[in-house]
């Protein structure tokens, strides 16, 4: 029997699923649906943390040490960044080498690599409740994501916009976990078919 493909999966809180079972999180209801299209993978590689910005990525990217390449790569970061105020231009310089560093674990292959855009979290009750600008907050969401695009799309990576999808929750409660921030298995379920139909179209 065939080896199973293999999957690394970087980012943030959206990535290992926070306030949901992992089994919900995206990367993982991505592997549910290619494996039922008979493309079968193992459980995806995580390197992920609450609150982490570019560089907490990039450093624990690095502790890993890891040597294998792997058959698809997703990378999805900056809220954090956004969220504390960081520098665009450090965001740009720091998304830029983790984009090199997620092609380098596809083994060069840019096909085998898909960055996610940013969700909105100014629609969510936690914005509402923080004191912020929920105009600005979504502002800089598109500044950051303006940013992620240029990158990806200079270096001919495919570009996933869930963006869209996050802002139906103003309507959808059902898309917000429990925690009134974090995006829900429902939610999670909308980008893992995103992903798919772009990774079944190569």
């Amino acid at each position: 029997m065939k080896n199973k493909l293999t999957y690394l999966a970087l980012g943030d809180s959206y990535t290992i699923g926070e306030a949901i079972e992992q089994s919900e999180s995206f990367p993982f209801q991505l592997v549910e649906i290619l494996n039922a299209q008979a493309v079968q993978f193992q459980n995806p590689k995580v390197i992920a943390k609450t609150g982490w910005t570019t560089d907490e990525l990039r450093h624990a990217i690095q502790q890993e040490q890891i040597l294998e390449t792997f058959d698809l790569v997703t990378l999805l970061v900056g809220v954090n960044n956004q969220y504390r105020g960081y520098s665009q231009e450090t965001y740009r310089k720091e998304f830029a080498e983790l984009l090199e560093m997620a092609i380098g674990f596809a083994g060069g292959d840019k096909s085998k690599v898909y960055v996610v855009s940013i969700p909105d979290w100014g629609v969510t009750a936690f914005a509402k409740q923080s004191g912020r600008d929920l105009k600005t907050i979504s502002n800089e969401i598109d500044a950051f994501n303006a940013i992620n695009r240029k990158e990806t799309e200079a270096k001919q990576v495919t570009y996933i916009d869930i963006t869209p999808v996050s802002r139906q929750a103003i309507k959808k409660q059902t898309l917000i976990a429990g925690d009134g921030l974090h995006p829900s298995g429902k939610m999670y379920a909308e980008w893992a078919k995103l992903l798919a139909e772009q990774i079944n179209a190569k």
